[in-house]
């Protein structure tokens, strides 16, 4: 018997009700009885959809973090501003903490969650599960709640605001790599890792139909 072929569960992520889960029709959602809010719905799980996804995190994730966000210009001098320089100037100015809490949302986090759907997606793709398949994916369980690469997105929009009135502001290619990570972030925490847990089980159980070649 597969380690992973076990009676498919659900938890209520507001009130830690537990369900059976079952399958649902087309465009079906279920909700918990308790609180009534989302457990999951009815989504057709596209594995290429989703490396493409996580590439494509991957390759703006890079953007984001090397070319400057904003680019100023005050008195006839111009700076440019890349997100680790915000970072290490919230760390200069005495509040280190924060500067800390930045790097882990805006940095590891992220960086951290696009590999592990890498590492998961690859070789499921290749009709495999890969070695340490559960932790991982309680790990990208327990990491999704706190990438905040949107808050640091809109706090960016909000500083650039501020100083439009005091300086020429210009974006810089790494803001646009930073919005286009938001969404594909976005994208990739919409679907269902439920799904993921499933197609792993019919892989270990040799279901090849279920399992992409």
């Amino acid at each position: 018997m597969s380690r992973l072929a076990t009676t498919p569960l659900t938890i209520c992520e507001c009130c830690d009700a537990v369900y059976e889960r079952r399958p649902l029709a087309s465009g079906e959602i279920a909700h918990c009885r308790r609180c009534g809010a989302e457990l999951y719905r009815n989504r057709r799980l596209d594995l290429d959809a989703m490396l493409a996804i996580a590439f494509g995190g991957l390759i703006t994730f890079v953007i984001a973090n090397v070319y400057p966000v904003l680019i100023m210009e005050l008195g006839g001098t111009r700076a440019q501003v890349t997100l680790w320089d915000a970072i290490l100037a919230t760390y200069d100015a005495g509040v280190g903490l924060v500067a800390v809490l930045a790097a882990l949302s805006l940095f590891m986090l992220p960086l951290t969650q696009i590999l592990m759907f890498l590492y998961v997606l690859l070789p499921l793709r290749a009709g495999s599960v890969p070695a340490g398949f559960v932790p991982v994916m309680h790990a990208i369980r327990h990491t999704r709640p706190w990438s905040m690469v949107e808050v640091f997105l809109v706090g960016v929009l909000v500083s650039a605001v501020k100083l439009a009135a005091e300086s020429e502001l210009a974006p810089g290619v790494g803001l646009w790599g930073l919005a286009a990570l938001t969404v594909l972030l976005t994208l990739l925490t919409t679907f269902d890792l439920q799904e993921l847990w499933d197609l792993a089980a019919d892989c270990e159980a040799g279901e090849d139909v279920a399992c992409p070649p």
